[in-house]
């Protein structure tokens, strides 16, 4: 099973390519993962992956919970649209950063933090660079997309 992943933002948006469990006692494997410029990310989905055969395009959808939002918000919703479209929209789905919050740490109020370390449990330390975990080389926003990734594939990846 091969996922791409992505945390959309407004501008730029984090990837990762999670590739799930491939047999028993395995964790999946972390691939190429990235922060790029929207209109960089739209190009390697029609392009450069265009030949690879990824079984699936999750993307953090945004929730509304009764506060206002601002135009970053909607401008990363239009980002979402056209992800989707360039992926083909039937080979696409979207969680909420609640959906996943509460599949990774059983709470809907975890924090950043806490999503990276139930990552780190179940998947392994980062390591170093001379000897490289799991997850090494994960910043930032990557952590997010990563999230989205193993909680789809846990809810609906094994297949």
């Amino acid at each position: 099973m091969m996922l791409l992943a992505i945390d959309p933002g407004p501008e730029e948006s984090a990837y990762v390519v999670w590739r799930g469990e491939i047999g028993f006692g395995s964790h999946g494997i972390v691939g190429e993962h990235r922060k790029v410029p929207n209109a960089k990310l739209i190009e390697m989905i029609t392009s450069r992956w265009n030949a690879i055969q990824f079984d699936r395009c999750v993307i953090e959808m945004i929730a509304s919970y009764g506060m206002p939002v601002g135009r970053e918000v909607f401008e990363t919703c239009v980002w979402i649209g056209r992800f989707m479209q360039s992926f083909g929209a039937d080979r696409c789905s979207r969680l909420t950063r609640i959906e996943v919050k509460n599949h990774l740490c059983h709470s809907s109020r975890a924090k950043d933090a806490n999503i990276r370390q139930a990552l780190i449990d179940r998947l392994g330390a980062q390591g170093t660079k001379k000897s490289p975990g799991p997850t090494y080389g994960i910043v930032a926003d990557e952590w997010a997309a990563l999230a989205v990734a193993v909680t789809w594939y846990d809810q609906q990846g094994k297949l």
